[in-house]
């Protein structure tokens, strides 16, 4: 094929050229445009290199390109996919497709930041020409497989990484289809019109609904019986046009040029560098590449192009599972349609006999046991020039299917069965309708055999109706019946060193891991210590791996604690796609882990909190006694540098676990939490005036404050902070909103600068106020609030509400009722245990005692009358007291008692004192008595 015969397309071009002059009123821009698409089909088909143009996951070009492989045994394939991504094609045939061929870089050097982390992918079916052609060349000796699109890296070079616009056919986003993540999708042969009113003007007079059904009814059907080359000539005439048709974006025009230059580039310096005859080799591309217009087009093409080298990113390269869901998400194809495409693929398999390639081994494949026939040399099969076909495939109608009346009835039944099986109150009369109504649609969009498309709008009109019973629709139903959302998988000797030191971890579960759905995992680590390491992992992939992967029903994992019994839901097979990814990171999960753990400590909007939590997990998970040290200097330094108390409440809750952690379980304290409750105390005495009247402070965050101070002082002041800045913060303090006003009077309260009967008054004159009433849910609050720092005052606050409830009347307490609730539901959930203790400790036990009861608050205790006579009781603690007196100076110094020792006619100042209080030397002398 080195070359055309003059005027093989004379005959098409005068017949486009009359078309344009009959449509476009005389020859213009229309004619230049067809005269074009015939200029372009005519270079393509004369270039002495054979170019096979593909459409992506196509059941005809996957049938051309095994009959033309078996025809013309090509020594060299070159395939439009990633060269970097050539290494991973050889494990295709240890995973059941489709899969997808993932480039994947997570610490990215040469792009923004931003950016991180990068990811291509290629998906692989079995119903593509390209899995056809790899099949080919991989075990076929003496055959090279080449790919020359550019690398990965290059198309970042080139492109913005915005995730794949989608399509107007493409399903909405779930489970199955984020298979692909956010990568950037290789279309390899995606042909599609870019000209949305070609789209447009396809589907209206085509009388079908998207792409996906208008290419399975003009091309799909029409080329599935042609011959190569009349296959060859439709595709690059489709491609020109629809390269021709497309909007002049010259950032798109730009890409789309400057990839067939690299391919053309490529192939050039693998026939210079082997010299291999172009006559033995395929260039397999998509349509709309095929019919290019570059100068460095062609075996004969300039050699003007320079390819950029590649940025500093490392690039890791793995298999990934795909479905048929992920292709359509990621290419905006119709739900279903790559369904439909493998069946239709199986179908013509049966139908022409073409034997397919398949790689050695391939899982989920069966392979052929008829014998081989024995296949002609190349040498042996006629070369015929090819002819214009294109004027005869053009002129010819459409060929018009005959009914097959035995398959829409099958279809039709096991609509039905289907339906019933999911809720449908479906029947043999539903099944008939269904059958008419799929002919009757067909004769309305001029096809006498009804399409797969055809059925699925007949079977939701007659059994959907307005309802669905279950969590399928019928559309959904159809899909499933017609071969369903097939979902790859990648097997165990194709997966990263990382997926696969996993899997062996957990080999002592007894699971099937690569299983997709759900496996429960029972966990006896106290009968069986090994299990031990399986539970490290098992939490290790918790804390890595998305939501539903690793789901523990029964255990935890807290500081400090060893497991005894575990519980988990494992569905590891559904979620392979992200295990993999770990692999692209690390050698096990451990390194990951820490990696992760690092990365998040060192960001630079990284918060004290977060470095926290990083140092639990560190010590959960990987039980790091240097990495928990490491990350707590780090967690002292952003604290130290941060001028906010967003994350104060945070960092208390986990600066105490800590802390009770190493009390627990280490005999010192590691020096960086000593000096973090150092530089906290300082820290937030600093902040705490200015928080106190920030309008951005919340009322929890200040109260987390006060108990990093309030909880951290013992320890802070050992190690040589001063109380004196606490009480000039606090004295420096002056807040205006109600509830922040109460969390100062609680915090005055426990330094003692304001005492209980003070706070009390100041509550009562608050509820004596009409004009304040309204505010004291917000009071109420702020004592809430304060439970935290001052939990000793649970009891105070019990008295509030109490008394709140108790002097208000209705028409005041009811409006405001709602807000209180609210206000502590919202502000105080994890402080309530504490009021319902102390309510509960205060309140009867029994309803029959309430009538009786008397709060605590209102018991006033009068000091008893001294009487000269003395008690039984009183003389007796005399007399004890007076063989101790060093013990009765000191009780007298406690109390608050001056005097000295009198003679035997004087009372002594501690008979004095037990004189008043009798029932104290009564408590006194038993408690002796018992000691």
């Amino acid at each position: 094929m080195s070359g055309l015969p003059e005027g093989t397309f004379t005959a098409l071009r005068t017949q486009l050229q009359d078309a344009a002059t009959a449509f476009a009123d005389g020859p213009g821009a229309l004619e230049g445009i067809l005269r074009g698409i015939v200029d372009d089909v005519e270079r393509a088909v004369a270039e002495p290199l054979e170019i096979f143009p593909v459409c992506h996951h196509s059941p005809a070009s996957a049938l051309a390109m095994a009959r033309r492989l078996r025809e013309k045994q090509p020594k060299v394939i070159y395939l439009e996919l990633c060269e970097d991504m050539a290494p991973l094609l050889t494990e295709l045939r240890n995973c059941r497709l489709p899969v997808a061929v993932q480039a994947f870089a997570s610490e990215i050097d040469g792009f923004p930041a931003d950016w991180a982390p990068l990811s291509v992918v290629a998906p692989v079916t079995e119903a593509s020409a390209e899995y056809q052609a790899i099949a080919y060349a991989l075990d076929t000796p003496g055959v090279e497989l080449v790919l020359v699109d550019r690398s990965s890296d290059h198309v970042f070079q080139w492109e913005t990484p915005t995730p794949e616009e989608a399509g107007p056919d493409a399903p909405p986003a779930d489970e199955e289809t984020a298979l692909h993540g956010d990568a950037v999708g290789v279309e390899i042969g995606d042909l599609r019109p870019r000209f949305a009113e070609l789209e447009e003007h396809l589907l209206r007079h085509g009388r079908v609904r998207h792409w996906s059904e208008w290419w399975h009814q003009y091309v799909e059907l029409p080329l599935g019986d042609s011959d190569h080359d009349t296959y060859r000539q439709v595709m690059l005439l489709i491609g020109s046009l629809f390269r021709r048709l497309a909007p002049g974006d010259p950032r798109r025009v730009r890409i789309d040029e400057d990839r067939e230059r690299y391919m053309w580039t490529r192939m050039r310096e693998h026939l210079a560098a082997t010299g291999t005859d172009p006559a033995d080799c395929l260039y397999v591309c998509g349509a709309f590449h095929a019919a290019s217009r570059v100068e460095e087009f062609g075996v004969h093409g300039s050699d003007t192009f320079t390819i950029t080298p590649p940025t500093a990113t490392k690039w890791r390269h793995g298999l990934i599972p795909s479905s048929h869901a992920a292709i359509e998400a990621q290419f905006g194809l119709a739900a279903g349609s790559v369904s439909i495409a493998a069946t239709e693929w199986a179908k013509n398999l049966r139908r022409t006999g073409v034997r397919p390639y398949r790689l050695e081994g391939q899982a989920g494949t069966k392979k052929s046991t008829k014998p081989r026939k024995a296949l002609p040399t190349p040498a042996s099969v006629p070369q015929a020039r090819p002819a214009d076909r294109l004027t005869g495939f053009l002129q010819r109608p459409p060929a018009l299917d005959p009914l097959d009346e035995a398959e829409l009835l099958g279809w039709s039944v096991d609509i039905v069965r289907a339906a019933r099986r999911n809720g449908y109150l479906a029947s043999t009369a539903d099944a008939i309708a269904v059958y008419e109504t799929s002919i009757l649609l067909a004769g309305m969009r001029d096809r006498v055999r009804p399409t797969p498309y055809d059925f699925q709008d007949a079977a939701v009109t007659c059994i959907e109706k307005d309802t669905v019973p279950g969590r399928r629709d019928v559309r959904r139903l159809v899909e499933i019946m017609m071969g369903g959302d097939r979902v790859g998988q990648v097997g165990y000797d194709a997966l990263p060193p990382l997926a696969r030191d996993v899997h062996d971890r957990l080999a002592p579960l007894a699971l099937r891991l690569q299983q997709r759905g759900v496996q429960r995992a029972l966990l006896d680590i106290a009968s069986r210590p090994e299990l031990e390491r399986c539970s490290d992992v098992l939490w290790m992939l918790r804390r890595l791996l998305p939501q539903g992967a690793a789901r523990p029903i029964m255990g935890d994992r807290r500081l400090g604690e060893r497991p005894i019994q575990e519980s988990w839901d494992l569905a590891l097979g559904t979620h392979q796609r992200a295990l993999i990814e770990l692999g692209y990171e690390g050698v096990t999960i451990e390194q990951v882990l820490e990696q992760r753990l690092r990365r998040t400590a060192y960001a630079p909007q990284a918060t004290a909190a977060q470095v926290l939590e990083a140092v639990e997990d560190a010590i959960r998970y990987l039980r790091s006694r240097r990495l928990a040290d490491e990350l707590g200097t780090r967690a002292l330094e952003v604290l130290a540098s941060e001028r906010t108390v967003d994350g104060a409440p945070e960092v208390l809750r986990r600066i105490r676990g800590l802390l009770a952690y190493y009390r627990t379980s280490e005999p010192l304290l590691p020096s960086w939490i000593e000096s973090f409750v150092k530089t906290g105390y300082a820290h937030y005495c600093t902040l705490l005036p200015t928080a106190f009247t920030d309008e951005d402070a919340t009322v929890r965050q200040v109260a987390a404050m006060l108990g990093f101070l309030f909880s951290m002082e013992g320890l802070a002041l050992s190690l040589g902070c001063d109380r004196t800045q606490l009480e000039l913060a606090l004295a420096q303090s002056h807040p205006r909103e109600p509830s922040r006003t109460a969390l100062l009077w609680a915090a005055q309260t426990h330094l003692g600068t304001l005492s209980r009967a003070a706070l009390r008054t100041r509550c009562d004159d608050l509820l004596a106020n009409p004009l304040v009433v309204p505010a004291y849910p917000r009071y109420l609050s702020g004592f809430v609030h304060a439970l935290e720092p001052v939990p000793g005052l649970a009891d105070f606050v019990v008295e509030a509400v109490s008394n709140a409830f108790a002097r208000l009347p209705d028409p005041v307490l009811l409006p405001w009722l709602p807000t209180l609730i609210t206000t502590l539901r919202a502000g105080g959930s994890e402080l309530a245990p504490l009021l319902i203790r102390e309510a509960g400790r205060v309140f009867p036990a029994r309803l029959p005692e309430l009538d009786a009861w008397i709060p605590p608050w209102h018991l006033t205790q009068e000091p008893p009358a001294v009487h000269p006579e003395r008690s039984p009781g009183a003389a007796a603690g005399v007399a004890l007291l007076a063989t101790h007196p060093a013990t009765c100076d000191a009780l007298a110094d406690l109390l608050g008692c001056d005097g000295t020792w009198e003679t035997t006619e004087t009372a002594a100042p501690g008979a004095a004192l037990l004189a008043r209080h009798p029932r104290t030397a009564t408590e006194l002398e038993a408690l002796l008595a018992v000691t």
